[in-house]
């Protein structure tokens, strides 16, 4: 919506325009005196219209405005601001609009440029926040999705925040959790940087601590880590605690007790270095700190943690894109023959609705008046608009395209396929589990592993140590957690899903989600939609067959020409093809269309018909003279239509959705990787099984509608199979929801988009084949970040708690532990980077 200024009156100035020094220039006026009721700006010096109301006299643009006030006077003395909601006087508001004839009044300038920047979400009360759970929502995780509970929290399993489950409200807000953990991660990786620096100079030759002197280092040390590990970690340190509660030790236990331990030994080293013997401080006598450890850890967590929920946050975009395909409105004729536009959430089974040419259906029913062309490629995935006549089926959420249709409403609200859809997408999104699943399993024995041994190796030295035993006894126990924080383990999947996403989309391969990956590196079966995908979408004339002494150009001429006042969906597809052809058009008269045959038409005395094979049957034509090389057409999947002279057969013309050039050699280099490939599409079987032994596809499912496809699906997975399906349309949602992996074509529906892990930007099949060798490069990559990860804790652990001190009188300190532990993650981002050169 454009935000248009109005003005009254002539009045040559906007709303804000007033007098001001040089200096003041492009600031609104400290004092604004303004009509209270048109919101115009007054000069009080003018000898406009006043009024006294509560001892306090008002200024007017004119006399009208005044005679208003004077009549209800409350009704314009405040107004509430769109943006933050405050009572501003409308009498001297300084910021104000006027958009469509709505006066609105702003507090500040701020309130007034996010209003401009998008009225909508603002107009109406309609503030952008995230709004309360409808009363009776259930909430569950999203990587435990077996976990269902009756109120907002923390999955009992892994700490993740729980979601509501159904169909998200068209306008819910922000994810709060996401803003919530992004504006955490910014003060984190704000803080740990400097900490950074200041932790680990002298390891760099940075000479840092030394100017500053190693106390001040620490106690400044201390101030910046105190945000991080006290208010940033907070939902780390609560979900570590309820992983201890529910018995369910996790990815986030480990990070709480390394955090927590860090922070605590470090705070207590800064505050009181004394009770430390000697064998716990380094170079210059002072005790060790390592708050850039905790700090540094919470940062790197947090990256993952933002990454993944702005994957999530994607989760429900599907679903709102396909309810924007639903009308919010329709047309309702009552009894008595008048006609009211109603919230389509009113329209009851039986009512009669009028759909205009242009309009979406707006529920399911059937045709009772008029005829049209409906264009269902929603549902069927096909480009051909379907004729409509009394008595035949309506979709809601198909377009209506060219003739005006009453309706009987039969099917409503959740009872409509485009709500079973969309019930269909929500519930597969919410059947997957992401791959981080695999971190926490083997966390569940790592966890206690790592406590275990903090716990024997205190007991052990406090026993049997040399003196100081005691002070020894806690350098291990705080070496072995610190060494154990899973600062790798939060970037292993990261960094590997950061770098091949950013491979992937300079590729044309969109990634959603690590999940994907992983899945796709495993399908050994692939669905495909066939337009669309296979074929370019757009139907076009490919053969033109004359007899007798007719010209193809001739033939084509007439065909084109009489079909320029056709409505039909292929009328495009021929005289596009005579345009190209640079084909004369002529001038036809006496047009005449025959629902469901085809056009007639009069040049220069002249009859001509062009039609299917009903149009000859009326006309009483034999099409025999065609009937084979009309077989031969049908059976390479095109679209036959007759031409008729005075009555005379004349010949043919031809349109098909062609093949795209690229999925022939696509298809043959899935099955060199080993998929079996079936087609799946809404086309009838004959053009179906000509596409498919065309492209040596293995099978072919005809006629199939979105239950079919996803009820395929579900029947390949139950034998065994590993299920990918590609697809463009709305129709396909459902069945890339379910799947494996869904694969959508860029080119295509963007609810199909939204419903798959994997989307080709250019429509070419070639990179389902890229992807797949992507998914397979970095699911072995993510493999060997998170070995990397454990690995260094299974060798660093057991170092840490003195193993090599009998024989080499080495005990490790919690500088090497935290430095063993850095390394670890820098090994992962290294390893992370050779994706960027990987075979793709």
């Amino acid at each position: 919506m454009n935000t248009k200024h109005d003005h009254h009156h002539g009045h040559a100035h906007g709303d804000d325009d007033h007098s001001h020094c040089s200096h003041d220039r492009g600031k609104v006026a400290d004092t604004v005196i303004r009509d209270p009721v048109c919101g115009m700006t007054v000069n009080p010096q003018a000898g406009k219209p006043t009024l006294t109301h509560a001892d306090r006299l008002y200024h007017f643009c004119s006399e009208s405005c005044r005679t208003k006030f004077a009549a209800a006077p409350q009704d314009y003395l405040t107004a509430k601001d769109p943006v933050c909601g405050m009572t501003v006087d409308r009498s001297t508001a300084k910021h104000f609009l006027k958009v469509e004839g709505e006066k609105f009044y702003f507090c500040s300038a701020g309130c007034k440029t996010k209003f401009e920047a998008d009225p909508t979400a603002y107009r109406d009360g309609n503030r952008p926040v995230a709004k309360p759970a409808p009363k009776g929502t259930l909430y569950t995780c999203p990587m435990h999705p077996e976990v269902i509970s009756d109120r907002p929290g923390d999955c009992p399993k892994c700490g993740m925040a729980l979601e509501p489950m159904g169909i998200p409200p068209a306008d819910e807000g922000p994810n709060p959790e996401l803003v919530d953990f992004t504006k955490r991660l910014w003060v984190s990786a704000i803080l740990a940087l400097p900490l950074l620096a200041l932790g680990m100079g002298p390891m760099l030759g940075l000479p840092l601590r030394e100017a500053i002197g190693e106390p001040q280092a620490s106690y400044i040390e201390l101030l910046l880590a105190t945000p991080v590990v006290l208010w940033a970690a907070l939902p780390f340190f609560r979900r570590a605690w309820a992983s201890l509660v529910n018995r369910s030790p996790n990815m986030w236990t480990l990070i709480g007790l390394g955090v927590g331990t860090a922070y605590v030994y470090s705070l207590v080293a800064t505050l009181a270095p004394g009770i430390f013997p000697m064998s716990f401080r380094g170079h210059g006598a002072s005790v060790p700190v390592y708050f850039e450890a905790a700090a540094v850890i919470v940062a790197l967590v947090f990256v993952g943690q933002v990454l993944e929920l702005k994957a999530r946050e994607r989760t429900g975009s599907a679903i709102r894109a396909l309810l924007d395909l639903s009308p919010k409105t329709a047309r309702r004729i009552a009894a008595d023959g008048s006609e009211s536009d109603l919230p389509v959430e009113e329209i009851q089974t039986g009512d009669r609705l009028r759909v205009r040419p242009g309009e979406r259906i707006p529920v399911d029913g059937s045709v009772v008046e008029g005829q049209s062309t409906v264009d269902e490629s929603m549902i069927t995935g096909e480009p051909l608009p379907v004729e409509k006549s009394k008595g035949d089926g309506l979709t809601g959420g198909t377009i209506n395209k060219n003739g005006s249709l009453v309706m009987s409403a039969e099917k409503v609200g959740a009872d409509t396929v485009l709500s079973r859809i969309v019930d269909m997408v929500a519930t597969a999104q919410r059947s997957r589990a992401p791959i981080q699943g695999a971190v926490d399993r083997v966390s569940a024995f790592f966890v206690p592993a790592v406590v275990v041994t903090a716990i024997l190796a205190f007991i052990v030295w406090a026993a049997i140590g040399p003196e100081p035993s005691l002070a020894d006894a806690l350098l291990a126990a705080v070496a072995v957690l610190i060494i154990a924080c899973p600062c790798a383990l939060g970037l292993a999947t990261p960094m590997s899903i950061m770098i091949a996403t950013g491979r992937g989309a300079g590729e044309g391969v969109l990634i959603k989600d690590a999940e994907a990956l992983e899945r796709f590196s495993k399908v050994d079966t692939l669905i495909v939609d066939k337009t669309g995908t296979l074929t370019e979408g757009k139907p076009k004339l490919t053969d033109i067959v004359a007899l007798g002494g007719t010209e193809e150009s001739r033939l084509l001429s007439l065909a084109a020409s009489l079909e320029r006042g056709s409505e039909h969906p292929l009328a495009e597809a021929i005289i596009s093809g005579a345009e190209e052809r640079g084909v004369t058009f002529v001038e036809i008269t006496g047009f005449e269309a025959k629902t469901g045959k085809g056009v007639k038409g009069l040049v220069d005395g002249t009859s001509i018909a062009l039609g299917n094979a009903a149009m000859l049957a009326d006309l009483g034509i034999d099409p025999a003279a065609l009937s084979e090389k009309t077989e031969a057409l049908r059976g390479d999947g095109k679209t036959v239509m007759f031409v008729t002279l005075d009555g005379t057969l004349a010949g043919l013309v031809a349109v098909a959705d062609r093949i795209k050039p690229t999925t022939a050699v696509a298809i043959k280099a899935l099955h060199e990787s080993g998929m079996k490939i079936i087609m799946a599409t809404g086309d009838n079987e004959r053009t179906a099984r000509a596409v498919a032994k065309s492209l040596g596809i293995d099978e072919v499912r005809a006629d199939v509608l979105p239950e079919g496809k996803k009820a395929l699906i579900e029947e390949l997975r139950a034998n065994g199979a590993v299920v990918a399906m590609a697809g463009d349309g709305v129709n396909d949602a459902p069945a890339l929801a379910s799947a494996d992996v869904g694969i959508a074509m860029g080119t295509g529906a963007d609810v199909a988009m939204e419903s798959a892990g994997i989307t080709l930007v250019k429509g070419d099949l070639n990179g389902i084949v890229r992807a797949r060798r992507l998914a397979e490069a970095t699911m072995r990559n993510i493999r060997q970040n998170l070995g990397f990860a454990f690995g260094y804790n299974a060798l660093g652990v057991p170092v840490a708690a003195g193993v090599l001190y009998p024989i080499f009188g080495l005990l490790l300190s919690p500088m090497i532990a935290a430095a063993a532990m850095s390394l670890s993650s820098v090994s992962v981002i290294a390893n992370a980077l050779r994706l960027r050169f990987a075979k793709s």
